[in-house]
C-alpha cells in the first residue's frame, strides 16, 4: 500500500480516516525508526501482543488497535517520549483490563489480573507491568456510580505514578478530544464520562514531577482546552428554536 511522503506530519485521526489501520501501522514504524535496534524489537513485540489480544475488539467504527497505535504515536511524536517502557505500556495499557484471562493463561483464577500483570512483567519487565497496573481500572462496586468510581481511581492511581499520567493523558486525548470522531450514543456518554476529568488532568500535567518539557505541557493544556470546548458543544446545546 502506498502512503504519501507527508504521512509523518498528518494528524492521526486524518490518517485513521484516509488510510485506516495500515496507515497508523506505517506511521508507528516511521516513529520508531529513530530508536536503536533493541528498542525497536521491544516496541514491535509489544505491538504484536496488543494486536493479538485485541484482534477481535472494535471501537464503534474501527479496530481497537487503532486507538492503541494513536496513544503510542502521540507519546512519541507530540509528547517527545523516548522511554521505551512508557511507550510499551502505552501500547498495552488496556491489555490487562480487557484480556486478563488470555494473558494469565492457566495461572488465572477468580481474579486473573495479578497473573496477567505477572505475564507482562515477565515479557517486558516489572516497570511496564507497574505502569499498566496504574492505568488499569479496578472492579467496580455495582452499587455506586461507575463514572464516579472511574474518576476516583484515575486521581488516586496517577497521583503516585508520574509516567502513568503521561500514558493516561494520551489515552484521554484520544478518547476526549477525539470524541467528535465517533458516532451514536457513545458521543454523549463519553463526553459525560470524561468532562469532569479535565481539571484533574490539568492539575496532574502541571505538577513539577510530571516528566514532560514545558513545551509539551503547554501542548497538552491546549488539548485539554479543546476537549472542554468539544464536551460543551455536545452537552450544553441550547434548546432548538421552533
Amino acid at each position: 500500500m502506498d502512503f504519501p511522503p507527508y504521512l509523518a506530519s498528518m494528524p492521526m485521526h486524518a490518517i485513521t480516516e484516509i488510510h485506516g489501520e495500515p496507515g497508523l501501522l506505517e506511521r508507528f514504524r516511521l516513529e520508531i525508526q529513530s530508536f536503536d535496534e533493541t528498542a525497536r524489537e521491544r516496541l514491535t513485540a509489544a505491538l504484536d501482543l496488543a494486536a493479538e489480544l485485541h484482534r477481535d475488539d472494535r471501537r464503534v467504527r474501527e479496530p481497537y488497535l487503532n486507538h492503541l497505535l494513536r496513544v503510542a504515536i502521540r507519546l512519541m511524536h507530540h509528547y517527545q517520549v523516548r522511554d521505551v517502557d512508557v511507550i510499551v505500556a502505552g501500547l498495552l495499557h488496556d491489555a490487562v483490563e480487557d484480556h486478563p484471562d488470555e494473558l494469565a493463561g492457566d495461572a488465572g483464577g477468580e481474579d486473573p489480573t495479578p497473573a496477567a500483570l505477572d505475564t507482562l512483567a515477565a515479557r517486558f519487565g516489572p516497570r511496564v507491568a507497574r505502569l499498566v497496573a496504574a492505568v488499569t481500572n479496578p472492579r467496580y462496586d455495582p452499587s455506586r456510580d461507575r463514572d464516579e468510581q472511574y474518576r476516583e481511581h484515575v486521581a488516586a492511581s496517577l497521583d503516585r505514578e508520574p509516567w502513568a499520567r503521561v500514558i493516561k493523558v494520551s489515552d484521554f486525548t484520544d478518547n476526549g478530544v477525539g470524541v467528535i470522531h465517533t458516532v451514536g450514543p457513545k458521543v454523549e456518554s463519553s463526553a459525560r464520562k470524561y468532562r469532569p476529568l479535565v481539571p484533574v488532568y490539568r492539575e496532574l500535567v502541571t505538577r513539577p514531577d510530571t516528566p514532560l518539557s514545558a513545551e509539551v505541557k503547554r501542548h497538552i493544556l491546549g488539548q485539554l482546552d479543546l476537549a472542554e470546548e468539544r464536551f460543551s458543544a455536545i452537552l450544553d446545546q441550547p434548546a432548538h428554536r421552533h
